[in-house]
């Protein structure tokens, strides 16, 4: 039986939440086999899927055909659909005609990006039956803002990186992911929210976390960021290890003990 939302706040009391990216169905089963709690049809698949050097060419039709694959191999993960450029940005109602596709696809939930700037169409989904991740610090479809894939938060930066989360929040979030901040940021903002927090890059004190599959696989493309690891790497001592599912369940077994990410996984405060 698929996990629900209710199931993932239950869990959250007692453990961390483990997610990964996926796109297809042969890997969905894997994922559901080694106890992937949530599953992301990313906008990443423009880049590790399609090749392409950011994920802004995604559409929403190329997100519901990869979701509709991973419902189809995953019977027990929950599906959260990555909404991509420029499928919410223009109205709360070109977002929801965007979310009711995904939806249809399969997906019980829809991840945006943006902080108070996209508050109110959170808030519209969510009043319409939609449930919503919201995603803050580094948000990739920015990245030609930010002038590249860098920290966010750091210094004054760190004033609108709470913010976001806050009004993610106050609009009807009931996950958001928090990606490349400083730890000590990422600590703040998962004490404070009530939402579910999944870090990448942040903080093991987050209630989860998430990487891309191919990353975790060590088949990323492009340079390698701090918070990856490959976890087919290294394991000789751990022969389960040497196959993907394996890994997998390296991955969920590490992310629900608090093991990673480790110290070397997180970004320092501004001092270091």
């Amino acid at each position: 039986m698929r996990l629900t939302l209710h199931d993932l706040r239950r869990y959250a009391g007692e453990r961390k939440l483990a997610t990964l990216t996926c796109y297809d169905a042969s890997f969905a089963a894997v994922l559901d086999a080694a106890e992937v709690d949530l599953i992301l049809i990313g906008d990443s698949l423009g880049m590790v899927v399609q090749g392409h050097d950011s994920t802004l060419p995604v559409t929403v039709a190329d997100v519901a055909y990869h979701t509709r694959a991973v419902v189809r191999g995953a019977q027990r993960a929950f599906i959260v659909a990555d909404m991509p450029f420029g499928s919410y940005q223009q109205s709360p109602a070109q977002a929801l005609g965007s979310a009711v596709e995904l939806m249809q696809a399969g997906a019980q939930m829809v991840k945006l990006e943006g902080g108070v700037e996209m508050a109110p169409t959170i808030e519209f989904l969510v009043q319409r039956g939609v449930p919503v991740c919201g995603h803050v610090g580094l948000t990739p479809q920015h990245v030609n803002s930010f002038g590249g894939y860098r920290v966010q938060g750091r210094g004054l930066g760190g004033d609108r990186v709470r913010e976001a989360a806050l009004a993610v929040e106050q609009a009807g979030a009931a996950l958001i992911v928090i990606e490349a901040v400083p730890q000590p940021l990422a600590d703040a903002i998962a004490a404070q929210c009530r939402a579910l927090t999944i870090g990448i890059g942040a903080s093991v004190r987050c209630n989860g976390q998430v990487l891309v599959l191919h990353d975790a696989l060590g088949a990323g493309v492009g340079r390698r960021p701090r918070f990856v690891r490959n976890f087919l790497d290294g394991r000789a001592a751990d022969p389960a290890g040497n196959t993907v599912e394996g890994a997998i369940r390296s991955y969920v077994a590490q992310v629900r003990a608090g093991l990673f990410p480790g110290p070397e996984h997180v970004y320092p405060g501004d001092a270091g």
